[in-house]
């Protein structure tokens, strides 16, 4: 029998310490802290469980509708598609029933002789009562009753489990049988009589549904007022017949993408076919509409489409699209022709389908005649008063000496939810003279005049804190934060705390930790418009470039005249293929930020260029013609994706470079060896993932006294060089699936390491004695590693440990008083364990055949959960037993068996 999960096993990924991670391509194998395969899982990860008898369904019907599933975008997981031979499924595989979203079972006339299926129906109900998980059951070309109330060979081999397995246990079968029996499913012979097509396809059209209401678009936290604008369009359907189009139109910052989506998810659940394109204004001005189009056909076919041109995307959305009934939002519309690219007058879908367009200007939605328009004004002052709090006060309503002024600021707002969010930040803990000078300007501005508003939160800024605002609104939004702030910092602008003063007062906001840089679209506007205003007809005298064309231009065309103004520019891919002369950034003294991708310089720089800090030159090509080449202050040198080796000619000059502090060369497939890094001597973070033919370290990176991580993941490195001894600042190293045989002595000497990931290093067969004296070491992870045959002593303060070693004992572990997370992974040798450290809170086993004792495992009061999978010996051993009487009975724990084999405990 056969599982089959929603979502595929990940490649490791990367930290999300934004102080300690280089960033690299999106398209690169992420490296990083690879946890284990086998670990008990976090979070409702899947979406799908197939639950199956192989030998009834396997070839025919569950691989149609596997494939329908696939097919219709719908993540799932196959072991025998996803898992390399010989790879090893853990916990994140067994314990997939408990975080799908869905479950069914596929009850067909051999699937009650399987004991593996019926365990797994058992715990698809015990998740339904417990959780509310999705149970659709298909009774194939058997009935309910038959289910219900087994006879014949169904009582057979009902019969034939009571004597093989625990009565109850036999009992909790029947009992499952009989519940699944009563739910709604489908009865294969019932549906188009018998036509499999038919009902696969109503089943894949009820998982969508199922999933689209349970997964909608993210919302802000602090809503106010919107339900009763949703409640107002409540009514609309029964005014349209054919495609609706709705327009949601209000000026920038009102809230009109909150409440489309609002919207949105309101009716998603009632379509096949779902796509929510964000910021189309910003995406096309970038990127061209070819590239929504492109977003648009990939999430109604669920399949790619490289569209060359927006006609071909008509035609393609015009033949594709007919015969189905969609829901697309379309976010921030500026321009009739994004309208027609994308979903021309409606008639290209199928009447039913539901298109909702948010813009800034009625007369788009006048001249497409839009069938039902909404203005969506401002709050209510009550409202507006609410949501001002919020933030000014970080509560619902003012204190009593502030009420006056409070509502004399926010009736000054114009009810626009960002700027009161903006301004009530602004406020925040400040003196009341600093109110009452905040309100006076507030009333010299028309209330239409948002980004004006906005503006005195920007006019507030120190130039740092502007600066750094600025070059988000043009370069960095919705970007890693790490690499800027190596810019910022070496710019004097203090990163660290200007981030946190627009972070303070709702300029930015971040995500994922910390990690990422967002900005709304208005703000993003308004810092733009700040530039723009530079000189709204010579681009060349502003100071940032940052829309390819413009760039493009300017240093094609431009006379150079005034160009001493451009701090920043960014030509995208629009200079791939040209190459670029030393003259045309002669004037370019103060240039800053510089990305380009696929281009050539060529001619003599000496002396230009002066204050470049950051370089982005994806796919540079191997020749280097350009002399004098000489980047003194950069700190930022993006190479990734280049032809580049160890021999090219532009690592004589970048040498200069003494002050860089990030080199990125991943996905360099012509390195073999990293050339002489010995004059960087500042640099702080090295990534070489992906680097498929690298083999060798160059001594030099020895001299790296100031590097906090190094990556060299998938790539082919065999050894590690004594010099990295040098490395006294080292943090992270990560050397997961590389060749390499063992670590040397000298790691022992890496006094900061603080994570260290050897995780699939299959040559590995041995680490050096002295690593126990790395005394910030927090993780460690050195998992499957087939060579592996003993373990020093470790390290005392261990937060989280992996092993998947060869040897038949460990060392003794109860040291690790700080360990909180204990993965034994596929330790076939391992016949015992010392005792346990008893501030574990998560402990799994996996695939340690003859293990048979874990001594103190009873004694582990802040366990949260223990997972053992294909430990015979272990799992009927008096250890486990005890731990399963008093930790279960006396403490409240749970535990399950998903398979033949396994055993997970856990609590709440």
């Amino acid at each position: 029998m056969m599982s089959i999960q929603s979502r595929k096993r990940e490649e490791p990924t990367h930290s999300e310490d934004p102080n300690s991670r280089a960033s690299s391509s999106s398209n690169a194998p992420h490296g990083g802290d690879h946890e284990g395969e086998d670990k008990w899982p976090k979070g409702n990860a899947y979406e799908v469980f197939l639950n199956f008898r192989g030998i009834d369904t396997r070839k025919n019907f569950t691989d149609y509708l596997y494939t329908s599933l696939t097919d219709a975008g719908i993540h799932v997981f196959r072991d025998d598609n996803e898992l390399c031979v010989g790879e090893e499924i853990g916990p994140e595989l067994l314990c997939n029933i408990t975080q799908s979203t869905i479950s069914i079972p596929i009850i067909s006339k051999n699937y009650v002789s399987s004991k593996w299926c019926l365990h797994e129906l058992v715990q698809m109900l015990k998740c339904k009562r417990s959780k509310g998980q999705i149970v659709l059951p298909i009774f194939y070309k058997v009935e309910p009753s038959q289910v219900r109330h087994p006879i014949g060979r169904w009582r057979e081999a009902i019969d034939a489990h009571k004597k093989n397995m625990e009565e109850m246990v036999v009992k909790e079968w029947e009992e499952a049988l009989k519940e699944v029996s009563f739910l709604k499913g489908w009865e294969s012979e019932k549906i188009d009589n018998g036509h499999e097509g038919t009902l696969v396809k109503i089943i894949v059209k009820k998982v969508m549904g199922e999933l689209k209401r349970l997964f909608q678009l993210n919302l802000p936290k602090q809503l106010v007022g919107i339900e009763d604008h949703v409640q107002l369009m409540s009514n609309m359907d029964a005014e349209f017949n054919g495609t609706k189009i709705i327009g949601i139109y209000g000026m920038g910052g009102i809230g009109k993408t909150t409440l489309a989506k609002v919207l949105y998810n309101k009716l998603s659940s009632h379509f096949d076919y779902c796509s929510f394109l964000a910021n189309i204004r910003e995406t096309s001005e970038r990127n061209g509409i070819e590239c929504v189009q492109k977003q648009l056909i990939h999430d109604i076919t669920r399949s790619s489409y490289d569209v060359s041109n927006v006609d071909e995307g008509v035609s393609f959305i015009k033949s594709r699209f007919m015969g189905k009934k969609v829901l697309v939002l379309l976010d921030d519309i500026d321009d009739n022709t994004q309208l027609n690219a994308l979903v021309g007058d409606g008639s290209w879908v199928e009447a039913g389908s539901i298109v909702i367009i948010t813009t800034r200007n009625k007369s788009i939605l006048d001249e497409a005649n839009v069938g039902y328009m909404y203005q969506l004004n401002e709050l209510s002052l009550d409202q507006s008063l609410i949501l001002f709090s919020r933030h000014a006060f970080r509560k619902d309503s003012p204190p009593s000496d502030y009420e006056v002024i409070s509502s004399d600021v926010v009736s000054t707002t114009g009810g626009l939810p960002l700027a009161l969010e903006v301004i009530g930040s602004f406020l925040w803990r400040k003196k009341k003279d600093l109110w009452k000078g905040t309100l006076k300007k507030l009333k010299k501005v028309p209330h239409e005049k948002v980004q004006e508003k906005l503006k005195i939160s920007y006019d507030a800024l120190d130039y740092r804190e502007q600066q750094i605002f600025l070059d988000i609104a043009c370069l960095f939004t919705r970007t890693l934060k790490q690499n800027p702030t190596y810019m910022w910092d070496a710019c004097d602008f203090f990163p660290g705390m200007g981030i946190e003063v627009l972070s303070l007062r709702s300029l930015i906001e971040t995500e994922g930790n910390g990690v990422f840089l967002l900005m709304h679209d208005q703000l993003r506007d308004l810092g733009r418009e700040i530039v723009y205003l530079e000189n709204p007809r010579e681009p060349q005298k502003r100071s940032r470039l940052w829309i390819g064309q413009e760039a493009l231009d300017v240093l094609d065309h431009c006379k150079l005249q005034g160009t001493k103004k451009i701090e920043a520019l960014s030509l995208g891919t629009c200079g791939v293929g040209r190459r670029y002369t030393a003259e045309q950034f002669k004037e370019l003294t103060n240039l800053r930020f510089l990305q380009v991708d696929g281009v050539d310089f060529i001619g003599d720089f000496q002396s230009l260029l002066p204050k470049l800090r950051w370089l982005q030159w994806n796919k540079c090509p191997s020749n280097f013609t350009a002399a004098n080449f000489h980047l003194k202050k950069l700190v930022v040198l993006d190479l990734s994706y280049s032809a580049i080796s160890e021999d090219w000619g532009g690592w004589v000059p970048l040498k200069m470079a003494t002050e860089l502090k990030v080199l990125n060369l991943n996905n360099c497939q012509s390195l073999k060896r990293t050339p002489d890094l010995s004059t960087f001597r500042r640099l702080e973070i090295l990534t070489l993932i992906n680097c498929k033919n690298l083999e060798e370290l160059h001594l030099s990176i020895g001299n790296l006294a100031s590097l906090i991580e190094l990556d060299v993941g998938y790539s082919s490195i065999t050894k590690l060089p004594e010099s990295i001894e040098n490395m006294q600042n080292l943090r992270i190293l990560n050397i997961y699936c590389t060749n390499i045989t063992e670590l040397p002595d000298a790691i022992g000497m890496l006094a900061e390491l603080q994570k260290l990931v050897v995780w699939k290093c299959k040559n590995l067969e041995r680490l050096p004695s002295n690593i126990c004296k790395l005394i910030s070491l927090k993780k460690l992870n050195v998992g499957v590693c087939e060579k592996l045959r003993e373990l020093p002593e470790l390290p005392s303060g261990l937060t989280d440990l992996e092993i998947g070693c060869q040897g038949q004992s460990l060392p003794h572990l109860s040291q690790l008083t700080r360990l909180k997370k204990l993965y034994l992974r596929c330790c076939h040798r391992l016949e015992f364990v010392p005792e346990l450290p008893i501030g574990l809170s998560e402990l799994s086993v996996f695939r340690c055949e003859i293990l048979k004792a874990l001594t103190n495992l009873s004694d582990l009061k802040h366990l949260r959960s223990f997972y053992i999978k294909d430990c015979p010996s272990l799992e009927g051993s008096p250890d486990v037993s005890n731990f399963r009487r008093t930790q279960m009975r006396e403490l409240g724990w749970k535990g399950m068996q998903l398979y033949p084999g396994d055993l997970l405990f856990y609590r709440e």
